[in-house]
C-alpha cells in the first residue's frame, strides 16, 4: 500500500467507523497488515487507489471491471467503487492472480481473483514549472 494512501485511508476509516463497524474494522485490518512503501516501489499489477481492476467472482462466475476510488468519487453506475465498500476494501493491495474471500453487503463471502490491473495515468506536469 502506498504510504500517503495508507494515511488517508486510515483517517477516512476512523472518521466513518461509526457508520459500519464491521466494514471499517476489516479495512483497518487490511491497512495494518499491508506493507507500506512509496508509489515508485509499487509494482504496476498491484491494486492502489485509482486503479482499474478486473476480477472474477468465483462464486458467481461473473467478471467485473471497476475503478477503486475515494467515497466522494464513487459512482456504481460507472464502475467507480468506493474504498469504503466491502469489495473496495477487499481489492486494495492485491495483485494479478491473487484471490481474496470477501463479504458482500449481505455478509455472503465471495472469492475474488484479480485478472488485470491498470494504473491511472500520471498527472501531467504543470506548465508553470
Amino acid at each position: 500500500m502506498i504510504d500517503s494512501e495508507a494515511d488517508a485511508l486510515t483517517e477516512l476509516t476512523l472518521q466513518k467507523q461509526r457508520d459500519n463497524v464491521r466494514l471499517y474494522e476489516l479495512l483497518l485490518g487490511e491497512i495494518d497488515r499491508a506493507g507500506i512503501c512509496s508509489r515508485a516501489d509499487i509494482p504496476a499489477d498491484v491494486v492502489t487507489m485509482g486503479s482499474e481492476v478486473a476480477f472474477l467472482d468465483e462464486k458467481t462466475g461473473s467478471e467485473r471491471v471497476v475503478h477503486l476510488v475515494y467515497p466522494g468519487d464513487a459512482d456504481i453506475s460507472t464502475g467507480r467503487i468506493s474504498i469504503l465498500t466491502p469489495i473496495g476494501a477487499g481489492l486494495i493491495g492485491l495483485s494479478v492472480g491473487q484471490s481474496i474471500s470477501w463479504p458482500d453487503r449481505s455478509g455472503v463471502d465471495h472469492r475474488l481473483t484479480i485478472t488485470a490491473v491498470r494504473q491511472p495515468s500520471p498527472a501531467p506536469a504543470s506548465l508553470a514549472e
